[in-house]
């Protein structure tokens, strides 16, 4: 979080407000706005308030988020009502001036998916809110399971048919939709149900959420919620952490909400990736050298519902020390270049996590060495598959893993497994 700005802060109300603008406003948020000397707001917002709220209005420029320091010292001293659609503290101004000022006065209004889940008859906790405001058409795969329920908050009128187009793409076809516009206005209006793949309806409305009950074709691959994804969720070439693996991997990983992972050696980035689907919050850095096989954890990224993970390609240690701080660090690959396990545990915080996997023997004295000095968990991964053997079947052994994980202790005095000694 941002720290709160020194000396003395503007008075700030932020009031939100809905498609039915004055008129749906309660007492208290009406008061707010006439007192106002500076009323700060996007143009549609600012539409909607009566003459008889006579402050200075403000439209906030455009990219935002940068703007509101600015905007905030020009007006120190004043008493400032900030305009917000719905609820403020709903994907909306109120998260900026919060992390800006420390508190503010917050006057919310009910929220566009608390309005369409009213319309619906959908329970609000059983739902999940995509919003696409701002962000990737991508980053809603993560959230296609089949049965699921979604509300996707619009960017604009063209994101009803682009999340039409990722459903198809991603074997969501049959899903139902609906588009709910200018909700709890004069205005609102809720068009048929039709599924993505019969999907039509021209632009509507840019104020406006997509509801869609999640049907997954019956020959799409099935992605789960945890991790050990099948293989062929990827492209890659040969250069993939196997799916039993990847999921034990997960495992000592330990991935929580709001955490940021190194992933080094990245591959196909099969380990980043199903880290950052543990959390909407989680985040990751992956390095690969290969330049084209850094091309593809993007793709596959994108694929599958995080494109927010970072890809930079180039050599591990060397460009680590331009990478923010992790929690906890995977080595899938390049063990063997100098210096490079001792600055990944060095960048580690008290607690933060180390995972290496390896298949060669002169990794894996590395890894025996780690180990000796620092504790943790030495492990060796063996799987094996069922596979046709003349007309019977026998086992396949794949090459085993050989696999460190150690955590950082509080204490770096602490003798027990792990600590930093």
């Amino acid at each position: 979080m941002t720290p709160a700005r020194s000396g003395p802060s503007p008075a700030v109300t932020v009031v939100g407000i809905g498609a039915d603008g004055w008129e749906g406003l309660p007492g208290t948020s009406r008061t707010a706005l006439r007192d106002a000397e500076v009323l700060i707001g996007g143009a549609r917002q600012l539409d909607l308030l009566p003459p008889e709220c006579a402050g200075e209005r403000v439209t906030w420029p455009s990219p935002l988020r940068p703007a509101v320091p600015g905007l905030l010292t020009a007006h120190t001293g004043r008493r400032i009502a900030v305009l917000a659609s719905g609820d403020p503290m709903f994907y909306g101004i109120g998260r900026a001036l919060t992390e800006e000022l420390g508190e503010l006065r917050v006057l919310p209004h009910p929220s566009s998916v608390s309005h369409a889940a009213a319309r619906l008859g959908w329970p609000v906790e059983d739902v999940e809110v995509v919003t696409l405001v701002g962000r990737p058409t991508a980053r809603l795969a993560a959230a296609l399971h089949d049965g699921r329920r979604l509300l996707v908050l619009s960017a604009d009128a063209t994101t009803p048919a682009e999340v039409a187009a990722l459903l198809r793409d991603r074997g969501f076809g049959p899903s139902r939709l609906r588009v709910l516009e200018q909700l709890g206005g004069a205005k609102e209006r809720t068009t048929d149900e039709v599924t993505a793949d019969d999907w039509a309806h021209p632009s509507g409305d840019p104020l406006n959420i997509v509801a869609v009950e999640c049907r997954r074709a019956p020959d799409a691959l099935r992605l789960g919620a945890v991790p050990g994804l099948p293989d062929d969720a990827y492209e890659h070439d040969g250069q993939l952490t196997k799916r039993h693996v990847r999921a034990a991997t997960l495992g000592a990983l330990a991935p929580a909400p709001g955490e940021l992972l190194w992933d080094i050696g990245g591959g196909s980035g099969s380990i980043a990736i199903e880290w950052m689907r543990t959390h909407p919050s989680c985040r990751a850095v992956s390095v690969e050298r290969d330049p084209a096989r850094a091309e593809r954890i993007t793709r596959n990224a994108d694929r599958l519902g995080v494109p927010g993970l970072r890809v930079v390609t180039g050599a591990a240690p060397a460009v680590l020390a331009e990478l923010p701080p992790p929690a906890a660090v995977f080595i899938g690959g390049g063990l063997t270049a100098p210096g490079l396990l001792d600055a990944c545990w060095d960048a580690l915080p008290a607690g933060g996590r180390l995972v290496a996997n390896t298949v060669t023997l002169e990794s894996e004295a590395l890894l025996a060495d780690a180990y000796r000095r620092r504790g943790g968990e030495l492990v060796r991964l063996a799987v094996a598959h069922a596979v046709p053997v003349g007309g019977f079947t026998g086992w396949r052994q794949a090459m085993p893993v050989t696999q460190w994980a150690a955590q950082k202790t509080l204490d770096p005095r602490d003798p027990r497994p792990g600590a930093d000694r």
